[in-house]
């Protein structure tokens, strides 16, 4: 890849060797990259579905809002965060992974500060103005929150984090993001059993107010400290220069090797960036709606709280495992048969909750989500930059995570929405199986546009 121009620091206090030198460091400063943008991915927990899945049935009593408002506030908040991103991927890529992951994480806090104090600004607002409907204040106070929190966390610390890997390594990124995805595959899972110790022990404010202390106090000073943009900027390079070894006349497979940089409108004109992000896309509006109403769905299929957060758990093993294969299948094969794994995985995973009440459904469950959810960590991870290159990553992938954010929101109004019509989660549950039967199909269509670019680029 090309070196880029130093990124011009008119203020010392973001200069790439301000307060420490990447170069000083033992080994490739990029494995420090790797570390503090997996703990950025983590912190971004608040903000994503499985942060909010134990405080849905709080919030719809504290704030007095039924199922299917608290629902739509949340779809609301979500799908308007979502139409920001964009925009945010293009300031991600003027302002760089370390502002950014600093900023997102000081807005994650103050947000959470916002939502522990929710309650009481509804009842403040109330007494001041007693002739307007509660219900319009209190959805009014949480859609904002929601906006804000999944802006911040899901989306821009989340993106920022995810990019400043990708900026790093090339020639290992399969590896990086298996190992980035293990991790906060396995830190996803076991979210809403450890949220919900959190709210046993402090209270959901208590919990809100530790986890916005957490988020300025630690994650912002983390990136600060440790985040640099790309080793070109610190006088490095990507892989800080490793070559993989490979036998005589053995050549890295094809679908590794980066020829060009792909602008966003080029991005969005090829077929394989539609076909990769509808999956994404369905993966994050399905997840968040099961996350979002575990406890309903839970209840409709005769399981317990903790029974039902308890599958969480296997989950979270066997999407480390996953991940681990898709970032080790990465370097050796088209990641569109890993899409094709993950699509398939995703059917499973939603026949598994249809059935939820038999054992077969319960494994289908489990080994369905869990595979797609680490495989889907991975491959958000590494198939951006690898079809589409570093230049423009953070506006290709800022519109990603934008259709990503945004499916996230329908998904549980959809869900409320059938189980008010309805009765039963059950007949949205056999009209999301389409998709991922469908595109588990064209998604042997999704070959990388990199194999048509001239090696010289």
């Amino acid at each position: 890849m090309p070196n880029r121009p130093e990124r011009s620091n008119p203020s010392r206090f973001w200069a790439p060797d301000f307060p420490l030198s990447p170069r000083r460091f033992r080994p490739f400063y990029g494995w420090y990259i790797l570390a503090i943008s997996t703990i950025g991915v983590i912190f971004s927990i608040p903000g994503q579905t499985m942060g909010f899945s134990v405080f849905t049935d709080v919030l719809i009593r504290e704030l007095e809002l039924t199922r299917v408002q608290l629902s739509l506030a949340y779809c609301l908040g979500t799908v308007a965060s979502g139409l920001t991103l964009p925009w945010l991927g293009s300031v991600f890529d003027r302002l760089g992974a370390r502002r950014m992951i600093v900023f997102a994480a000081i807005v994650t806090g103050l947000t959470l500060y916002y939502l522990s104090l929710s309650r009481v600004l509804l009842q403040t607002i109330s007494a001041l103005i007693p002739s307007a409907s509660r219900v319009v204040i209190a959805f009014s106070l949480i859609a904002l929150g929601f906006y804000l929190i999944r802006a911040a966390a899901q989306g821009v610390l989340t993106m920022s984090s995810r990019n400043a890997v990708g900026k790093w390594f090339e020639k290992r990124r399969g590896l990086v993001f298996g190992i980035n995805g293990a991790i906060t595959a396995f830190a996803f899972s076991f979210a809403p059993r450890g949220l919900d110790l959190l709210r046993e022990n402090y209270g959901w404010q208590g919990a809100w107010i530790l986890l916005g202390t957490l988020s300025i106090f630690v994650m912002a000073v983390l990136g600060w400290l440790f985040v640099r943009d790309n080793p070109e900027e610190c006088g490095l390079e990507m892989d800080g220069g490793w070559e993989p070894k490979v036998k005589p006349g053995h050549k890295p497979h094809a679908d590794t090797v980066t020829r060009r940089d792909y602008t966003r409108k080029e991005a969005i004109s090829t077929g394989s960036f539609w076909i990769f992000n509808l999956s994404f896309s369905f993966f994050a509006l399905f997840s968040t709606a099961f996350t979002f109403h575990i406890m309903s769905i839970g209840g409709e299929n005769g399981w317990g709280r903790e029974a039902i957060t308890g599958l969480f758990v296997p989950m979270a093993a066997l999407s480390v495992i996953a991940n681990l294969v898709v970032g080790w299948l990465s370097s050796r094969s088209h990641i569109k048969y890993s899409l094709v794994g993950m699509n398939l995985a995703a059917l499973a995973g939603v026949i598994g909750t249809i059935y939820l009440t038999t054992k077969i459904g319960t494994l289908a469950f489990v080994i369905g989500n869990g595979v797609c959810g680490g495989a889907f960590t991975a491959l958000v991870g590494i198939s951006i930059p690898r079809f589409f290159g570093r230049k423009h990553l953070g506006a290709i992938s800022g519109l990603t995570m934008s259709s990503m954010v945004a499916a996230s929101g329908m998904g549980p109004i959809i869900f409320s929405l059938s189980l008010s019509i309805t009765k039963s989660y059950v007949p949205i549950l056999w009209a999301c199986a389409l998709l991922p039967l469908l595109l588990s199909v064209v998604a042997f269509w999704a070959n990388n546009p990199q194999l048509k670019e001239p090696l010289d680029g």
